[in-house]
């Protein structure tokens, strides 16, 4: 027994001591050269040395064995000697392809070729960073600071330059500090914020965000700060047609507008991933939708593309939010005026329709409704779906397993196999949507699909996606 014990300790001891050896490599990867490593898709850039091992078990899913950390460090550290240009690169698959190579080729020989496409030398991904502001720093726009501040890397992509809000009492500034650097839900911010008061600023792991403060957008003179060609998030959703949208425009130094909420009218409503077509340079306003939208469309689209969708249902049961009351009181909206921690409350939900804006295929098949339940966060997408042709549990499953996998639509999907799973497991989740892969029902042509979804990060992630495609940064996945 105390044998067994010790190989057990050394085991872990040694994949342990690799990880830790690779911490500082990734990240002079990431800030020197914009290389974003991953592991089966899975990004370990500011990583904890757990972070790490565990992306690394979650690859056994994928190669039905476990990968060590022992055969990802060399790739890692071949990587830093190569001049490569920016990049998502999955040292799992680099690793694995590595020791299944038949031509016999040492490590660098292989990297070189499969990396030939990027061993060009160090190039900068934009002419000059874009500039982001935000509009509103509530629950979205918080874990957008924290977003973009994770993503800013060498510097050179996007730059959050200010976040602009209503002035709420003399001890503002460090109020708004305090909710960036805690939160009841995500925990704490991953680094260090401080407050300059005389710049009237928040800065967080080095980046400086201004808080302007404004009644409303045609206050702000944006150029006054230095603010040029920059792309607003509105995540107030005060404002959610065109004409209340391009209030924005009207100022110097903004050149495009995203609303964190479905857009009426023209506007195009885009689920980052599914659609990226509608974002185009001669269009200034976009919405990024809802995040059951977003949670639900990435799957619809798959199964869509292979067994043809005929007619369905999307009920969702969606964590309370601020526009429910505590306690029972008056509320516009029907049923909302309960107490929504005490409480299910039946709601509407205009995900179902907004579908068809997204994928006119299925247009006037799809119904929909809405649960609002008493957790905090993390929503769960019940999809019933009839479809154009027979299949099985196994079959539908594997496909969207592989959709997770290998798809144009990994960041989107994500995939769970455990009977355990719980809402609060996916806090955090970057996926649009995580397909209970345990929980679907098959019958005949007909099935019903659970996909969870974190309606605040999760969401917050496509948005990022999002500007990262308007902005004209798009890093190449190696290998292919």
């Amino acid at each position: 027994m105390r044998n067994k014990q010790e190989v057990h300790l050394k085991e872990w001891q040694g994949q342990e001591e690799a990880a830790e050896q690779m911490l500082p490599l990734l990240g002079q990867l990431y800030r020197e050269r914009n290389i974003v490593c991953t592991v089966y898709g899975r990004s370990v850039v500011h990583s904890t040395t757990i972070d790490i091992l565990k992306a690394h078990r979650f690859a056994r899913l994928i190669i039905d064995e476990e990968l060590s950390t022992h055969k990802t460090l060399p790739i890692v550290e071949a990587l830093c000697r190569l001049d490569l240009s920016p990049a998502r690169i999955d040292i799992g698959k680099l690793a694995v392809g590595f020791e299944n190579r038949k031509d016999g080729a040492d490590l660098t020989a292989y990297l070189q070729a499969e990396l030939s496409g990027i061993n060009t030398g160090r190039q900068p991904i934009l002419d000059e960073p874009r500039d982001v502001v935000l509009y509103g720093f509530g629950r979205i726009g918080r874990l957008l600071v924290r977003l973009l501040v994770e993503k800013s890397g060498s510097g050179e992509k996007l730059r959050l330059r200010a976040a602009v809000v209503r002035k709420a009492g003399a001890d503002d500034l460090v109020k708004r500090a305090s909710l960036l650097r805690r939160d009841s839900i995500h925990g704490q911010f991953n680094g260090i914020i401080t407050v300059d008061e005389e710049e009237n600023a928040i800065i967080a792991n080095g980046t400086m965000i201004r808080i302007i403060y404004a009644d409303a957008p045609e206050q702000v003179d944006y150029a006054a700060f230095g603010i040029k060609n920059a792309i607003l998030i509105d995540n107030t959703g005060k404002w959610r047609d065109r004409e209340g949208l391009s209030r924005h425009l009207q100022n110097k130094g903004i050149d495009k507008v995203i609303l964190t909420a479905p857009g009426k009218g023209d506007i195009p409503n885009v689920v980052a991933g599914v659609n990226n077509e509608l974002i185009v340079d001669h269009e200034t306003i976009f919405s990024a939708a809802s995040c059951t939208t977003n949670a639900i469309v990435p799957v619809l689209q798959a199964v869509h593309n292979r067994f043809g969708i005929q007619h369905g249902h999307v009920e969702t049961c969606h964590s309370y939010t601020n526009d429910q009351n505590l306690i029972d009181n008056y509320h516009k909206g029907s049923r909302r005026g309960r107490s929504a921690p005490l409480n299910m409350v039946i709601t509407e939900t205009g995900a179902a329709k907004a579908v068809a804006k997204v994928i006119p295929d299925l247009a006037g098949k799809l119904t929909g409704n809405a649960i609002r339940v008493p957790t905090p966060n993390v929503s769960l997408a019940i999809l019933n779906l009839g479809l154009g042709q027979e299949t099985s549990v196994k079959e539908l499953n594997n496909y969207l397993r592989d959709c997770s996998l290998n798809s144009p639509l990994q960041n989107q999907i994500e995939y769970v196999v455990s009977p355990e799973v719980v809402s609060s497991d996916f806090v955090g989740s970057r996926a649009a949507g995580v397909v209970d892969s345990l929980a679907t029902i098959v019958q005949g042509n007909r099935c019903v699909l659970y996909v969870w979804y974190d309606n605040e990060f999760g969401y917050s992630c496509q948005v990022i996606r999002m500007v990262q495609k308007m902005a004209g940064i798009e890093l190449p996945v190696l290998p292919d």
